[in-house]
């Protein structure tokens, strides 16, 4: 629970979540790569005050969730042609950011040229997020909450996408347990017990499709989002007296959590860290002792990896998303400017 008292970094986190947003939407044209984009609003966010919470994202068209751009600016699997944007193209900008471990998390869709094939798709994702939050009132069921989205978007006919859902943020914890659902997921489903409470953050994010299955699947391999989390699950100090990390690999996993924390990270951001033990290396042996590394920190439980998310029958997709804490008069929503 989140008092009135503690909410200010909360607020600053969500005003620059915002901004970012708006600040970066017009840079999305066509021609543009997806990777400028990406490091554009990366900075963005540090030179506002900010800092990235999860690394920026960028999904076109199928591509639902959690790609963003690594060093080399490998291409998500099955992804044909340049990442590059092309007129038409729906695509889904998603920002968070942190102060002092105080979250926000915003997405919008966006339709490159603005041509008018996307735009009833967009509204429904905007409305849908909106009539979500209307109903976040201290006690409200869960799968009212879901039902009102489901509705806005079968009503534009598009469908809800069932196996991506809202989450709740506590500070430095990005999904910290409680999940919202953005379809009418019935009051008995065992996965979304309980409702909204009072004085809690929540991120809320449908997604729809023009697809029929509702559903998103994993882009391989398993690390094809590119982007990793430290779990907390295990210290650096416990992995070593059990024999599981040598010194160097500690020292790396150390750079790590003292930057990020239990933070999503890109690896762009954290593979540039094997420069100081290995000044001058070659880039290939880097390659390899990143790969080793984070198999390493991955087979200890040290880090998680996140998949890259496409619709499944590879319907175009469309998001919105905002930031809430939950007052006794209800939502208040924190990702504005």
């Amino acid at each position: 629970m989140v008092e009135e008292s503690d909410l200010k970094q909360w607020r600053d986190a969500g005003h620059v979540a915002r901004r970012t947003l708006e600040g970066i939407k017009g840079e999305i044209v066509a021609g543009k790569a997806w990777d400028e984009v990406i490091d554009s609003a990366e900075r963005f966010i540090r030179r506002h005050g900010g800092t990235p919470a999860f690394p920026v994202t960028i999904s076109v068209n199928d591509i639902a969730a959690h790609y963003t751009s690594d060093h080399r600016l490998t291409a998500p699997d099955g992804w044909e042609g340049e990442m590059v944007f092309q007129k038409g193209d729906l695509v889904k900008l998603d920002v968070g950011v942190h102060v002092a471990g105080a979250i926000a998390d915003n997405a919008m869709t966006i339709e490159v040229g603005n041509g008018g094939k996307h735009t009833e798709q967009i509204k429904a994702a905007k409305e849908a997020r909106d009539a979500s939050i209307e109903k976040m009132h201290p006690g409200t069921p869960w799968h009212e909450i879901g039902a009102a989205a489901e509705q806005v978007h079968k009503d534009a006919g598009f469908e809800p996408i069932r196996n991506l859902c809202g989450h709740e943020l506590t500070r430095w914890n990005l999904h910290a347990g409680t999940s919202i659902p953005a379809h009418a997921c019935g009051a008995d489903n065992p996965g979304f017990k309980g409702g909204v409470e009072l004085g809690s953050i929540y991120a809320v994010e449908p997604f729809n499709t023009t697809g029929k299955s509702g559903m998103v699947e994993n882009i391989p391999p398993s690390n094809s989002s590119n982007i990793y989390r430290v779990t907390g699950n295990i210290t650096i100090r416990k992995a070593m007296a059990k024999n599981k990390l040598k010194p160097i690999g500690a020292t790396m996993a150390r750079y790590i959590e003292e930057r990020y924390h239990t933070l999503p990270f890109a690896e762009r951001w954290a593979y540039p860290l094997l420069e100081k033990p290995f000044p001058g290396e070659e880039e290939e042996i880097l390659r390899k002792k990143w790969n080793a590394l984070v198999k390493k920190l991955i087979s200890i439980r040290f880090l998680e990896t996140y998949t890259a998310l496409r619709c499944e029958d590879r319907g175009l997709v469309g998001q919105y998303e905002h930031t809430v804490w939950i007052t006794e008069g209800g939502p208040e929503v924190l990702t504005v400017e």
